[in-house]
């Protein structure tokens, strides 16, 4: 079950997997469709791009808080992220939220399943 809300951007914006591994372990991966413009690059004009980019990433299991980062200018565009988690079960809600510089935010819930 993959559900998506978001402002400003498509339903495309994350691809999110959450498996239930052998060990007990669940392992999340989220790939995240952003430019995460710096602010110092230039454009096919030598104007300068404006910065965009995610500035704080959140994760939660069935709505408690497992992982939040603060990025920067210092992830790459597109940026992957995989962590793994302890007492998941099969059918448990993951769901990973971003806010960037500009304003925007996704969401996007995604079931465990069985690795």
């Amino acid at each position: 079950m993959v559900v998506a809300n978001m402002t400003d951007f498509n339903a495309d914006n994350m691809k999110m997997r959450a498996q239930l591994k052998v060990d007990g372990m669940t392992e999340v991966k989220v790939l995240i469709s952003h430019p995460m413009e710096t602010g110092r690059k230039k454009d096919d004009f030598d104007q300068l791009i404006p910065a965009h980019f995610v500035q704080l990433l959140t994760a939660t299991l069935n709505g408690k808080t497992v992982l939040e980062a603060q990025w920067g200018t210092g992830i790459s565009k597109n940026p992957y992220l995989t962590f793994r988690l302890k007492g998941a079960e099969v059918g448990d809600i993951v769901s990973v939220t971003w806010h960037d510089n500009l304003g925007k935010t996704a969401t996007q819930h995604i079931a465990v399943t069985q690795a």
